[in-house]
C-alpha cells in the first residue's frame, strides 16, 4: 500500500520517491494487493491477498457477483439504492448524439463560450440548426424524427431513461426491471448523470433541471414530475460535464454537482445564482426551497459524498493539460476551487489554472482565494461512495470508494482510499485497489451493506449493454449489525418514539443517524 503522493503513480508518471519493494515483482496490478497500514486485526498475508472473480481481481476478503444485466438495463450512468433495496439506474442515449460535444463542432466554440444562460444556447440551436439549414447539417445530424429535415427538432427525439430494478424473490439477483421515467428529451436536455432515491421521491440530475419524480399509485413508474431547479448546462462544452451525484446532506438538503457546462439559476426566492463558466455544487430542500450554490470553481466533479462528520468530498477531473491531474477535493461552503471553462481552450496567453498552480495541492505561494486540492489522483473519476459505518466489514471502515472510467474495462477500476485530518482540511491516508477490469460509472451502498456498482461494459458511445455488480464482504454479510441496519432502514421512522429516535442518533450507521435526526427535526424535537 502506498501512503503518500511521493510514492504514487499519477497518469503513468512516477513522482519522486521509491515504490514499495514488491511492486516490481507484481506489476501495476500488484497495487491491488498492497496492504493498508493501520487496519487493525489484519495479518500481512490477509491484507495482501487477492482473488479473481468473473475475470476481475478483488481483495480476498470481498466477494463479487452480477446482480442485474442487460436487457434489464443498458448504458448505465448513475445508481441509487433505496432504503427498501430497490435499485434506480439512469441510462444515457443522448450522450454525444443529441447532447452534443463542442469537440465535434469547433466552429461553434466562440459562440458557445459567450453563452450566459440555457436560453441563449437554445436560441443558438434553433438558429444554427434551423430547417432552412438542413442540407448543410445533414452530414452529421440524423433525421431522427423522419420529417425529411435535419434540424434542431432531431435533438428532441432521444430520451434519457431511469430504470427501477428489484429482486422480488430475495435470491440475491434482480428479476424485474421497469422504465421508471423517461421524457428527458428537449433540445437542451443533457445526460441523466445522477439519480437519488430519497423518502417517497426519486431525484434526477439531467440538464437543464433537477427533477423530482414520484410514483403515487405504486405501479413502479413515476406519474408526477417537477423541475425543482432550472438553468443548468449553459454551455455545450465537453460531453459528460453535466449534472451528477445527487445525495442527501447532514442538513437534510439535496446536494448535487455539475461540471463546467455552467449554472444560471433563479431560486424560488427570486435570487439569481450565476456561475455560467464553472462547475459547482448546489443544494436545496427536498421540495426545492432554500436553493443556493454551495461551492463553485470546480471543473467536472461527478458523484459527491459526505463523511461521518458532514465534510463533503469528491474527485474532480483534470483539464487535459500536461502536468495537470485529477484531484481529490474537499468541498467547503462558499469555496472557489479556481477553474473557469475558458482555460480549457487556451483562449488567453495566461492560464491561471496552470501558470499559478491552481490545480495543485496546497503549496507556499499558491493564490489564497481558492480551496486547494487534497491530493492528485487517478484518471477518469466517475462514481463515488462513502462507507456509511456498517457496510462490508470492519476492514473497510472510513473508506471512500471511487470508480475510474477510461473507456474500457481493461483501463478502468474501483479504488478505496482514506483521508486523515490535516489542520483545517485533510490529507491522503492510503488506498487499495478494490475491483480491477471494470468500466464502473456509479456507486452506491445498499441497505444490506453491499456496494452496488454500475458497469458500462466499454466504449464511449451509448449501447445496449450494462450490468450492476454487487460487491460484499462475506465476513460481514451475515452479521447481526448489518441485518439490524437493513431492517431499520426499511421501517417507518415516523412510527418510532422520540426516545427511540434519540437513541438512534448514536447508531454506528450514518444513514440511520440521519433518518433519526430528520424525523426529530420534523417533529420539532431537534
Amino acid at each position: 500500500m502506498v501512503t503518500n503522493r511521493q510514492s504514487r503513480d499519477v497518469k503513468g508518471k512516477r513522482l519522486s520517491g521509491a515504490w514499495p519493494s514488491n511492486l516490481s515483482a507484481c506489476g501495476l496490478a500488484g497495487l491491488l494487493a498492497l496492504p493498508i497500514p493501520g487496519i487493525g486485526g489484519d495479518s500481512s498475508s490477509d491484507a495482501e491477498a487477492t482473488h479473481t472473480v468473473e475475470g476481475k481481481e478483488i481483495p480476498r476478503d470481498l466477494s463479487l457477483g452480477v446482480w442485474a444485466e442487460q436487457p434489464m438495463l443498458a448504458s448505465p450512468v448513475g445508481i441509487s439504492v433505496s432504503d427498501e433495496g430497490r435499485v434506480y439506474v439512469s441510462r444515457t442515449v443522448r450522450r454525444k448524439s443529441s447532447d452534443l460535444d463542442i469537440r465535434q463542432h469547433w466552429d461553434w466554440k466562440k459562440a458557445d463560450l459567450s453563452f450566459q444562460s440555457v436560453e441563449e444556447k437554445r436560441r443558438f440551436f434553433k438558429q444554427t440548426l434551423s430547417p432552412d439549414r438542413s442540407e448543410q447539417n445533414k452530414s452529421w445530424l440524423k433525421d431522427r424524427n423522419g420529417d425529411g429535415s435535419h434540424d434542431w427538432r432531431d435533438l428532441t427525439v432521444e430520451s434519457e431513461k431511469i430504470y427501477r430494478i428489484v429482486d422480488t424473490d430475495g435470491d440475491g439477483k434482480a428479476d424485474k426491471s421497469t422504465i421508471f421515467a423517461q421524457g428527458f428529451d428537449s433540445e437542451v436536455a443533457g445526460v441523466a448523470g445522477g439519480v437519488l432515491a430519497h423518502d417517497d421521491a426519486v431525484y434526477v440530475t439531467c440538464n437543464p433541471a433537477l427533477w423530482k419524480l414520484q410514483d403515487t399509485d405504486g405501479d413502479g413508474r413515476a406519474d408526477e414530475r417537477q423541475a425543482l431547479s432550472y438553468g443548468y448546462g449553459v454551455h455545450i462544452a465537453f460531453a459528460g460535464h453535466n449534472m451528477s451525484g445527487p445525495t442527501v446532506g447532514p442538513d437534510g438538503k439535496i446536494y448535487w454537482s455539475i461540471g463546467d457546462q455552467g449554472v444560471n439559476v433563479v431560486g424560488p426566492d427570486g435570487k439569481r445564482w450565476k456561475y455560467p463558466h464553472q462547475g459547482a455544487v448546489m443544494r436545496c430542500n427536498p421540495d426545492g426551497s432554500d436553493f443556493e450554490v454551495f461551492a463553485h470553481g470546480l471543473r467536472n466533479p461527478q458523484e459527491i459524498g459526505f463523511d461521518k462528520h458532514g465534510n463533503l468530498f469528491s474527485v474532480d477531473n483534470d483539464s487535459d493539460k500536461p502536468k495537470d491531474h485529477e484531484r481529490i477535493v474537499h468541498i467547503t461552503e462558499g469555496s472557489d476551487s479556481g477553474w473557469r471553462i475558458h482555460w480549457q481552450f487556451g483562449t488567453t496567453a495566461f492560464n491561471p489554472w496552470m501558470d499559478e498552480g491552481l490545480y495543485k495541492p496546497a503549496f507556499k505561494g499558491q493564490p489564497a482565494y481558492i480551496t486547494p486540492a487534497i491530493e492528485h489522483y487517478h484518471n477518469g473519476p466517475a462514481g463515488f461512495a462513502v462507507d456509511p459505518g456498517t457496510a462490508l466489514s470492519d476492514r473497510w471502515r472510513g473508506f471512500f470508494f471511487a470508480s475510474f472510467f477510461n473507456g474500457s474495462a481493461s483501463s478502468s477500476f474501483v479504488t478505496g482510499f482514506r483521508l486523515k485530518q490535516d489542520g483545517a482540511t485533510f490529507a491522503f491516508d492510503g488506498e487499495r485497489r478494490v475491483v480491477d477490469q471494470i468500466a464502473a460509472t456509479g456507486l452506491d451502498f445498499g441497505p444490506d451493506g453491499a456496494l452496488y456498482i454500475d458497469d458500462w461494459i466499454g466504449g464511449w458511445s451509448p449501447h445496449e449493454k450494462g450490468k450492476v455488480w454487487r460487491l460484499d464482504a462475506p465476513a460481514g454479510k451475515g452479521s447481526k449489525r448489518r441485518q439490524a441496519v437493513k431492517r431499520l432502514l426499511a421501517t417507518e421512522f415516523e412510527q418510532k418514539s422520540v426516545e427511540r429516535l434519540r437513541e438512534l442518533l448514536g447508531h454506528a450507521d450514518q444513514r440511520v443517524r440521519m433518518k433519526s435526526q430528520f424525523e426529530l427535526v420534523e417533529r420539532g424535537e431537534g
